[in-house]
């Protein structure tokens, strides 16, 4: 059988940082906020078939040997689930730079897990494809449902999950993604997860995390523009202070990243209600009213330090399609 699906990579506005264990299961340290991004997508095409002597994985055009083993892993899972047997195919591409820290890991399995149950003849609930996903990489969990989502810590397997709060259609906001540069994180996330309890700082984050989804919480509802604006800059250097003060230190942003936040704030200055976020890489998340997308974008790209933008606003989750890839 073959299907295929398209998910969404997400920001997060209340991010998540360390891991409960077992670290296998990805059930996070605490809860987080996100939204699905509309021109961040992965598309994946998956098909079970007895013929087939072996797995095969090609993600962008480029045959995936070592770096393959987290897809076949989640494969294994899948034929487990779905008792059977046949190896798998699967042709995955992203319209997005991957592993630079606009999450390609969660579109990628959020996409790979709603088209390889499928495939496998699987018919999971939301909330099942959401837990089954996070068990491939923590964050496609949020690429499950629509629009805005909130990603539950849970203590089990069985409780940690996420589930839309509201649609996509519920706030006209933007994150335009200023790509600063291609090159590759220098440490995974994956691996930047074990060392958050190195951060003499992570504790405190943590007693402090679940007040400050309240807010943000409230904020949305409200749809209070700046004070959800203010709250995700201070969120998104928050989390940066972790990375730097862990052991090693993790220090993923660069000049041109510094200079944009910089550049952000002096446009605010100015009368333009824009604010940032950022994730795990070097790229600057711009979040405004749809309204001002287009000045953002261009004030952005006018920029020698910005290589190209990329406008998205809120999306909806996984979802089948019918344009196969192969």
């Amino acid at each position: 059988m073959k299907a295929t699906a398209v998910a969404p990579s997400n920001i997060a506005f209340i991010k998540y940082w360390g891991k409960k264990v077992p670290y296998e299961l990805n059930i996070p340290a605490n809860s987080s906020i996100s939204m699905n991004l509309s021109n961040l997508l992965t598309t994946t095409t998956v098909e079970f078939n007895s013929n087939f002597s072996k797995d095969t994985v090609i993600i962008n055009e480029e045959r995936i040997e070592g770096e393959s083993n987290k897809v076949i892993r989640h494969l294994e899972k899948i034929r487990s689930l779905a008792k059977i047997k046949d190896k798998a195919k699967v042709v995955s591409k992203n319209n997005f730079p991957s592993g630079t820290g606009l999450s390609s890991s969660a579109s990628g399995f959020a996409a790979l897990t709603l088209a390889g149950t499928k495939a496998a003849g699987l018919d999971l609930s939301e909330k099942e494809l959401s837990i089954f996903s996070r068990q491939g990489s923590g964050s496609s969990c949020r690429s499950i449902p629509n629009g805005f989502a909130e990603w539950i810590d849970g203590k089990s397997n069985e409780t940690s999950y996420a589930a839309s709060i509201y649609p996509e259609t519920y706030w006209d906001i933007v994150d335009v993604v200023a790509v600063v540069s291609r090159d590759k994180k220098h440490i995974s996330s994956t691996e930047g997860h074990k060392l958050a309890s190195t951060s003499p700082f992570f504790e405190t984050r943590l007693e402090k995390i679940s007040d400050k989804i309240k807010l943000i919480k409230k904020y949305m509802k409200e749809k209070d523009f700046e004070k959800f604006g203010e709250l995700i800059e201070q969120e998104a250097l928050e989390l940066h202070a972790i990375y730097l003060t862990s052991k090693p230190s993790l220090i993923y942003l660069l000049p041109a990243s510094l200079f944009l936040i910089h550049m952000i704030k002096k446009w605010r200055e100015n009368g333009l209600q824009v604010y940032f976020t950022l994730n795990t890489g070097q790229d600057v998340h711009l979040i405004c009213q749809k309204k001002d997308a287009k000045k953002v974008s261009a004030l952005a790209n006018n920029l020698k330090e910005v290589q190209k933008t990329i406008i998205n606003e809120p999306s909806k989750g996984a979802h089948i399609s019918s344009d196969h890839l192969f």
